[in-house]
């Protein structure tokens, strides 16, 4: 048997597990979508969004690529977050990187690695930009884990700062932001950094926990 059949023959037991438990399980699920939540993280394999925040299909947007970024020219992340914060208007969007995480580690190296590299750059310069401050930590181990921290902390800045999230945060005060990573060694979420909208007396709606190391 290949390993795609597996998935296949997993997927028929899944669906069985979940009409055993409720019989109107698909027919809910495809009558509309209002998530709350939405998830912009890395490609990782190891960092599955809806199983480490315990939530179910349907709670949560996602949006995936190398790095977890948020880069002000890319159509792709732009149409997400447009899509997910003004026409679903989730309450809050998180941005979840990973410590571990080989995008940050090959950017990190300066190895040219092909394509990619057009990519790494928005890494690299976010790597320039806190230099000075990952210069002053002499173990590699923690500078890469700080690396990881200083990149989500940088793309939701960029978060901040596009039309759409400013556009809601005028309008509806809506979204908040959260910075999250993903610790691979203990499996446990931890805040890096978080911005409510402007003017905001707390941040609105539910919250997924999150632990911190």
């Amino acid at each position: 048997m290949q390993p795609s059949e597996k998935l296949l023959l997993y997927n028929k037991a899944w669906v069985q597990d979940k009409l055993e438990l409720d019989t109107t399980y698909f027919s809910d699920l495809a009558a509309d979508q209002k998530p709350n939540f939405l998830w912009i993280g890395c490609s990782d394999s190891r960092v599955p969004a809806n199983e480490i925040t315990g939530t179910d299909p349907g709670e949560m947007f996602v949006h995936r690529n190398i790095a977890n970024l948020v880069v002000p020219d890319d159509l792709n992340v732009l149409s997400v977050v447009q899509y997910a914060v003004e026409v679903l208007q989730v309450q809050h969007v998180i941005v979840c990187g990973h410590y571990e995480c080989g995008g940050v580690k090959a950017a990190m190296s300066g190895k040219k690695l092909g394509l990619i590299d057009n990519w790494l750059s928005n890494i690299s310069r976010a790597q320039a930009k806190h230099q000075a401050k990952l210069d002053q930590i002499p173990d590699p181990q923690a500078r890469f884990d700080r690396m990881v921290e200083l990149n989500v902390q940088e793309q939701i800045l960029h978060l901040a700062d596009t039309a759409s999230v400013r556009n809601m945060w005028a309008s509806h005060q809506i979204p908040s932001l959260h910075g999250w990573v993903f610790n691979l060694r203990t499996g446990l979420l931890n805040e890096v950094i978080t911005l409510t909208p402007p003017g905001a007396t707390q941040s609105p709606g539910p919250v997924l926990a999150q632990s911190r190391h």
